[in-house]
């Protein structure tokens, strides 16, 4: 059966105004358009539905019967596609996030493609960030949200933990530790540490972790990027403590420091700011994300 919502619309204004001119000009058509229309119901549904006269237009039972029952299911779906158009609506626009380096190349990637496929009116940018700036620009009302590490000023946000990720040494392959499956963290007692400076979100976690476990650290350099901290150690430099999901590359061995140590990465907005439809999407995405495994860890 071929029947479409324009002819339920024109059927539905002709019952209702008992009249084929009236009709037309409450349906915003021509009168031979809405008649055209109720004969093509007829004819597909194969019953009469007006008994027409000179001066007006009466429901035989049939049309009645439909009058009565369309009215109703086109109210509900009325409401069915304001729904939809309103959702739709809800997933067009732009939304800013700033996360740390690390949480950059791991996290957001998978979401913004997973986000892009879904709902391809919908535009992230990301503004990739050391940890303070990421602090300061959701402070300051410039990102929707941020992604971060443990932040250490958490009377100024809303915060929700989506995941823990544990920290490893890297170090070259022909490096004595490397022959280690774990390497305990006492064992870092003396070595030449290369660590990420005071701007990420991890060196704090790092010194605090290595207090816990007696180590006194010995750094030699301090950088603000893994990928230097990385080409380093490859110089032979030194070690370096690194979250499992920085990434190091293949021509450095990886090894799970005992006992195991975690960061807490972190969804962070303002405190009491709402966060918009648009944005708790995709806060709601990447929490998901991050519940699933997505990512690729060592």
């Amino acid at each position: 059966m071929n029947i479409s919502l324009r002819q339920l619309r024109v059927f539905l204004g002709v019952a209702q105004q008992r009249h084929f001119r009236r009709a037309a000009e409450h349906v915003h058509l021509s009168q031979p358009a809405v008649s055209r229309h109720i004969a093509d119901l007829e004819a597909e549904l194969g019953v009469r539905l007006f008994d027409r006269s000179t001066r007006e237009v009466i429901p035989t039972e049939a049309g009645r019967y439909l009058e009565s029952a369309i009215e109703r299911v086109l109210d509900e779906l009325e409401g069915v596609l304001e729904h939809v158009h309103s959702e739709g609506e809800r997933r067009r626009g732009k939304i800013r996030i700033a996360s740390v380096p690390t949480l950059s190349a791991s996290l957001m990637p998978a979401c913004i493609a997973d986000c892009a496929r879904e709902y391809p009116e919908l535009a992230i940018q990301l503004h990739d960030q050391t940890q303070t700036l990421v602090l300061d620009s959701v402070r300051g009302g410039e990102v929707d949200f941020g992604i971060a590490i443990d932040p250490p000023e958490a009377g100024d946000f809303d915060s929700e933990v989506i995941m823990r990720d544990p920290f490893c040494l890297a170090c070259r392959s022909d490096h004595p530790l490397a022959r280690q499956k774990t390497v305990s963290w006492k064992k870092l007692q003396g070595q030449p540490l290369i660590l990420l400076d005071y701007s990420s979100g991890s060196r704090r976690l790092i010194d605090q972790i290595l207090q816990k476990h007696g180590v006194e650290a010995r750094v030699v350099q301090q950088t603000s990027h893994t990928h230097t901290a990385f080409r380093m150690v490859e110089a032979g430099l030194g070690v370096t403590i690194t979250p499992a999901l920085s990434s190091p590359p293949a021509t450095l061995a990886v090894r799970r420091l005992t006992p195991t140590e975690q960061r807490a990465v972190t969804l962070i907005h303002r405190r009491q700011r709402s966060l918009s439809p648009l944005a708790a999407l995709v806060w709601n995405r990447l929490r998901e994300l991050a519940a699933k495994g997505a990512l690729t860890s060592y």
